[in-house]
């Protein structure tokens, strides 16, 4: 049973963000600070890329850990209301989500997923972005 009212609930699914959200920021400030240029919310591509490093052709997705269901992660839940739309909904993000890597594979491109948890964890300064540099820098050296 949801404890806020339909309205409200609403509301509140209409305020999150779909792009440009603090962690998308934070990571693209980190990356820029580090020499590394890139378009934002790449229209051009499947599955509008959040961050794209044309050069490298490498798509950047910065996945939110609720919405595309990150495996073993300490944020991920899933309702314990309306369950059956929620299923629908987890499964219909992660098939498209499979769908476009498939697609950007397909057109020569290394797409990266990067988690919110991984760049909250930064955030929280139990470690710094370092490990998502080389995420991304592995992927410019195999270029």
């Amino acid at each position: 049973m949801d404890f806020v009212s339909k309205d409200k609930r609403s509301t509140i699914m209409k305020s999150i963000r779909s792009s440009n959200t603090k962690p998308e920021i934070s990571l693209r400030k980190f990356l820029f600070s580090h020499g590394i240029r890139y378009r934002i919310n790449y229209i051009k591509l499947p599955g509008k890329p959040d961050i794209v490093l044309v050069k490298y052709k490498i798509a950047v997705f910065v996945h939110g850990c609720f919405w595309h269901q990150h495996d073993n992660c300490k944020i991920t839940n899933k309702p314990s209301s309306n369950t059956i739309f929620w299923k629908k909904k987890f499964t219909s993000n992660m098939t498209r989500d499979k769908r476009n890597k498939e697609e950007l594979i397909a057109l020569g491109w290394k797409p990266i997923a990067i988690w919110v948890c991984e760049i909250l964890d930064i955030n929280r300064n139990t470690r710094d972005l370092e490990p998502l540099l080389n995420k991304i820098t592995l992927n410019i050296n195999k270029s």
